[in-house]
């Protein structure tokens, strides 16, 4: 697969326009994906895994960079960034992200994301009515961002036992967001994983390759059937 090509997605962020990566050729493709980087920012990991997505499927993928070129290599940097993002700003680029490729020529398109980008991906799907469905992995937004009992889309979640990120993605805050889900989401996957927090992260330490492809080998089947 050719480089990336480097798009900007108008967004009413207050920062402008988006930039972002787009993996695929929309012209070939009815479907497409919005990737959302982990606390680390657009890095070579996140673009990978996006690449990845589209070399296996018959859909484009696009990777909207929330932190506008900044990319953090430490945890004390990554949390910085993350700490200062502007979440509402962040929905608004991945609504920007949604409509361009659906001018595109995408008729459908879905998000995933992972860690921040899972928490953003999930609030994407209560919030953004471009997306069509969603399949955020080990991240929750914050009630004062949304109400994920809302959500309208199909959702497919992702989550690990051994997580240790106490307030995001830990048993503590997934048991209770599942029973809730359960009880408003009608079209809900919930899958949980014996592994760590950011265990498809091939370069994180709680990297788990059985749980990571059968993670995303599910989320692959999940957008190939709800955006048909």
């Amino acid at each position: 697969m050719s480089s990336p090509k480097k798009v900007e997605c108008p967004s009413n962020n207050k920062l402008g326009a988006c930039p972002a990566l787009l993996f695929g050729d929309p012209k070939t493709a009815t479907m497409g994906i919005i990737v959302l980087q982990e606390w680390w920012g657009v890095n070579q990991q996140i673009q990978d895994c996006s690449k990845d997505i589209c070399s296996k499927t018959n859909m484009v993928t696009l990777v909207p960079d929330l932190y506008r070129g900044q990319v953090a290599t430490d945890n004390e940097t990554a949390g910085h960034y993350m700490g200062q993002l502007d979440w509402q700003g962040a929905i608004e680029d991945i609504r920007a992200s949604a409509k361009y490729l659906k001018s595109q020529g995408c008729k459908k398109v879905g998000v995933t994301g992972f860690c921040m980008g899972g928490a953003l991906s999930m609030a994407a799907a209560a919030l953004v009515p471009e997306i069509d469905a969603a399949a955020p992995f080990y991240g929750i937004p914050s009630d004062q961002l949304c109400d994920v009992s809302t959500i309208k889309i199909p959702l497919q979640c992702h989550f690990a036992e051994k997580d240790e990120t106490k307030g995001f993605a830990s048993p503590d805050e997934w048991k209770p967001l599942k029973k809730k889900l359960e009880g408003s989401v009608k079209h809900l996957e919930f899958y949980v994983y014996e592994a760590g927090h950011a265990f498809t992260n091939k370069t994180g330490p709680n990297y788990n390759e059985n749980c990571c492809n059968l993670a995303l080998s599910r989320m692959l089947q999940f957008f190939q059937k709800t955006l048909s």
